[in-house]
């Protein structure tokens, strides 16, 4: 990547409903060399895909936690079956594979502290994979929107 592509991208995270276009005018470069650039961005697999942020309160999800779970045994089965099957949850936001004391790290939310408190109840407590599990509220949550490539 040089300082072109990288300049594409950073535009691209700002805001990836801009026009390609605008994104050339900013970048300094005619459209057609950054349609291309932004087409070899996305084949090299340097851009995965574009979303919508949304925000939670409004989809009456207002609380946040993560939940650090420990697994046994741990064998490949049992990781990715507890990958898959919490992966495909409607309260799961995210799911890590970790090293360390804890095997997971899984983002959720809920609509309030009583309705993370039952998810946990029903998905967690009753998973004989799961031998325990820490859960943290998340108060706030600060995310970087721009992410510069590292030298």
């Amino acid at each position: 990547m040089d300082e072109v592509d990288s300049a594409i991208v950073r535009e691209l995270q700002e805001d990836a409903r801009q026009s390609n276009r605008d994104i050339a005018r900013k970048v300094g470069i005619a459209p057609s060399t950054c349609l291309e650039r932004t087409r070899l961005l996305r084949q090299r697999g340097v851009i995965r895909g574009y979303h919508a942020e949304v925000d939670l309160p409004a989809l009456n999800r207002g609380v946040q936690a993560m939940v650090a779970v420990q697994v046994r045994p741990l064998s490949r089965t049992v990781v990715q079956s507890f990958e898959r099957s919490v992966a495909r949850l409607p309260e799961v936001l995210s799911v890590y594979t970790m090293a360390g004391s804890d095997d997971f790290l899984v983002h959720v939310t809920a609509q309030d502290i009583d309705h993370l408190h039952a998810f946990l109840l029903d998905r967690f407590t009753s998973r004989r994979e799961i031998v325990g599990f820490r859960t943290s509220i998340i108060y706030q949550h600060l995310r970087k929107p721009v992410l510069e490539a590292l030298s």
